[in-house]
């Protein structure tokens, strides 16, 4: 979980205080999450979750944020890449390059 924290906010090139003001929390609770020194409770972890738009499972080092389906209302599925949701462009670009190199191989 800690270099999973230190990855999100360097990724955003957010330091420790922007981060800890946008969770609404002293700069030193959030360096005590990176360092190891505190842990976050499950509403803490929840925000974090948020704020950096992943699951807590990602940040508990249990998946990986590469590519992700989410399943929402009545079958709609959400497709992100990077976190990221795909558009309708994307898609369709995406669906057309597979098609091209199935008929490549």
């Amino acid at each position: 979980m800690l270099k999973t924290l230190q990855e999100l906010r360097k990724s955003k090139n957010w330091s420790q205080q922007e981060t800890a003001d946008m969770l609404g929390i002293a700069k030193s609770t959030y360096a005590g999450y990176e360092s190891g020194y505190r842990e976050p409770s499950l509403r803490a972890l929840m925000q974090i979750a948020d704020l950096f738009n992943v699951s807590v499972d990602y940040i508990l080092n249990r998946t990986s944020p590469a590519s992700s389906i989410e399943l929402t209302a009545l079958g709609t599925i959400l497709l992100t890449i990077d976190q990221q949701p795909v558009s309708e462009d994307e898609l369709k670009n995406l669906i057309a390059f597979t098609r091209v190199k199935r008929n490549l191989s």
